[in-house]
């Protein structure tokens, strides 16, 4: 696979996104005219081409074929699998084959990430990635580079796609990344990002007195596609219910929603507001799984090009009958650095009883997925703040800790406890404690403090967040 440019340049985006908007225009336009196979690499193409197959059986054989190649690597090259080296060796079916191999947590990959790598792939071909802050487990993990974010942003177009989404056109991004003049007085709410012609919105400030910034921003760059977390974009979609915008509204021909479960009552609100497709997508840092829903079912279809689900019980017994509720597990294709194999994502689902349609024969189908909740820190000033867009912000520092949880008693102060098996330095917590206090847009004063232990739920997940103030999340007031 030939070299791709945005995965060496990919160090400086904070740079870049931070950078003044004549630069950030300036050298996001220049950037853009170089055509993609340079930019994202040939990786990225031989995936557009692979995503126009969809003949079902082909699409099956190839996900087979991945499957066993995926299995056969990791037996030959990642000292965790070795052990199983014998027993792959005499299966012909990847299927079966993945029966002999256990099922993989965080805290296994955590305990000896180096057991997880292959030997046989050069660090240069390393791309180190961590979870982010909105994980309760947050973990250092490698990708591949040149292949791992082509293949991603080859799926990504296939998921917008349904909806008509092409990167020529404008989008609205409400997506928890931080608009650095919107902290100051008299700031701007909103950036402009010309490599992806996104519209960036600041997540952090949608109060009902903000509002009309917002709205003159929408005038302004008439995005025809809107890209959300369900969060951010309900109070925005409130207030045009309330205050019609219909040269805003009717332009918009798609909603894609992602990272958070979506209420009901969202749904319907976003239909109503945008009178357009709105669509949910499933994802996570490591690359595993891919799923979407389409703009006439809301259903989770998965990708099997992408990787391998699948749904077990509490004792790590598969489930294969519709509406019993498990856990899902994945196995990912193309990352040879490290492949995550039987993996266990956290969220739970259930699978479909009806067939997918036949324009997404052979795609795994789960009816809900839950596990992505909508969780807010509340700022001195009132403003909410998703856990999502804390998310964003990537500790380097906390990689190797056990697990994270944020807790509030008062509004402007939130306490980050960490569960950690060295001590973390003073200036490591007072850099996570900046970062946050930053990603709040200065909304909240943060102190990071090790606990011993955090409890699990009955479910044997964490709770990200421990919130005591009592506000109204309907209408954004506590």
């Amino acid at each position: 696979m030939s070299l791709s440019l945005e995965d060496r340049l990919h160090a400086h985006l904070t740079s870049y996104i931070g950078a003044p908007q004549w630069l950030k225009s300036l050298v996001g336009t220049a950037y853009r005219q170089l055509p993609s196979g340079l930019r994202r690499g040939r990786a990225y193409e031989h995936y557009r081409r692979m995503l126009m197959q969809r003949d079902a059986n082909v699409i099956a054989e190839y996900a087979r074929a991945r499957l066993a190649e995926t299995l056969r690597w990791a037996v030959q090259t990642v000292p965790a699998y070795a052990h199983l080296r014998a027993v792959v060796a005499d299966e012909t079916d990847p299927y079966r084959m993945l029966e002999h191999f256990p099922l993989t947590g965080k805290s296994d990959i955590k305990a000896d990430t180096s057991r997880y790598l292959s030997t046989a792939v050069p660090a240069d071909k390393r791309l180190r990635t961590f979870t982010g802050g909105s994980t309760a487990e947050p973990m250092l993990f490698y990708l591949e580079r040149d292949v791992t974010r082509a293949r991603e942003y080859a799926f990504m177009e296939n998921f917008h796609s349904r909806v008509g989404y092409r990167e020529e056109e404008p989008v609205l991004a409400l997506r928890g990344r931080n608009v650095p003049t919107a902290a100051k007085p008299g700031g701007r709410l909103w950036m402009y990002e010309p490599i992806k012609r996104q519209l960036i919105l600041s997540s952090d400030h949608l109060l009902p007195r903000r509002m009309p910034e917002y709205i003159d921003a929408l005038r302004r760059w008439r995005p025809p596609f809107i890209q959300a977390f369900p969060s951010a974009l309900y109070p925005l979609a409130r207030w045009l219910a309330d205050h019609p915008a219909p040269e805003v509204t009717a332009r918009v021909r798609g909603v894609m929603l992602y990272s958070e479960n979506v209420q009901d009552y969202q749904m319907r609100l976003f239909r109503q507001v945008f009178d357009c497709p709105v669509l949910k997508h499933y994802g996570h840092s490591e690359r595993v799984l891919m799923a979407a829903s389409t703009p006439d079912d809301e259903r989770y279809f998965f990708w099997p090009q992408y990787g391998h689900v699948e749904l077990v019980d509490a004792n790590g017994q598969p489930i294969t009958e519709p509406g019993v509720l498990g856990e899902i597990v994945g196995t990912s294709f193309d990352n040879r650095v490290m492949p995550f194999i039987r993996y266990r994502t956290g969220d739970l689902a259930m699978w479909s009883a009806v067939a997918p349609p036949p324009s997404l024969a052979g795609y795994p189908v789960m009816d809900r997925i839950e596990g992505r909740l909508q969780e807010f820190v509340v700022c001195h000033d009132g403003r909410l703040v998703s856990i999502c867009t804390l998310g964003a912000a990537h500790f380097e520092e906390l990689a190797q800790v056990s697990a994270i949880q944020y807790e509030q008693v008062v509004p402007g102060k939130v306490t980050l406890k960490v569960v950690s098996a060295s001590p973390l330095p003073d200036e490591a917590k007072r850099r996570i404690a900046t970062a946050i206090e930053n990603k709040t847009q200065g909304g909240c004063a943060a102190e990071v403090v090790e606990v011993e232990d955090i409890p699990r739920t009955g479910r044997g997940k964490h709770v990200m967040l421990i919130q005591h103030v009592k506000f109204d999340q309907d209408s954004l007031l506590f």
